[in-house]
């Protein structure tokens, strides 16, 4: 017996309030939770033991749950400051890793902090307008769309009147 048959299949593995597909690897699987990318997936595999290509479903209740600890608080894996999406927190100042729901209430109370001190960025969110130097000429447009109108069919234009060919000459009918 292999050790696929021996160890049972789970179809949907739930990790960080996010459904994962069991037929998908652990990288994968984690890089569907909000917040954690294909890199810190990774880097959560190799610094946990697990082998980054094994399917999520085959795992076992045990490392799952080493899976889900480690996702929840990625600082105290000790990976490098670069890796986490909250360095210098604001209200703390320390380095953190935020995932899930709690990642879209920070990024959303940010938002609305620098609306509040009416700060350049907090202006520009304000408005609608695009925030980190973008151009604003020719994208980012909203409301109706900008076209050309083309000309209404005009009569014994290229239809059935006289075709000038590509030797030049005129074409009778």
């Amino acid at each position: 017996m292999s050790k696929r048959e021996s160890t049972s299949f789970t179809q949907v593995v739930r990790i960080a309030n996010t459904d994962i597909p069991g037929e998908d690897t652990v990288i994968y699987g984690l890089s569907r939770i909000k917040g954690i990318g294909y890199a810190t997936a990774l880097a959560i595999a190799r610094k946990l033991g697990i082998d980054p290509t094994a399917r999520i479903g085959y795992l076992q209740p045990d490392v799952i749950k080493r899976l889900e600890d480690a996702v929840n608080d990625l600082t105290r894996l000790s990976l490098p400051s670069w890796l986490y999406n909250r360095r210098k927190d604001y209200e703390s100042g320390q380095d953190k890793h935020l995932v899930g729901a709690e990642l879209i209430f920070v990024a959303r109370r940010d938002i609305d902090r620098e609306i509040k001190i009416g700060s350049w960025r907090g202006v520009r969110h304000k408005l609608g307008y695009k925030v980190r130097g973008q151009k604003t000429h020719t994208t980012g447009r909203t409301g109706m769309t900008v076209g050309v109108k083309r000309a209404a069919a005009v009569p014994g234009a290229g239809g059935e009147g006289g075709k000038v060919s590509s030797s030049g000459g005129s074409q009778e009918k």
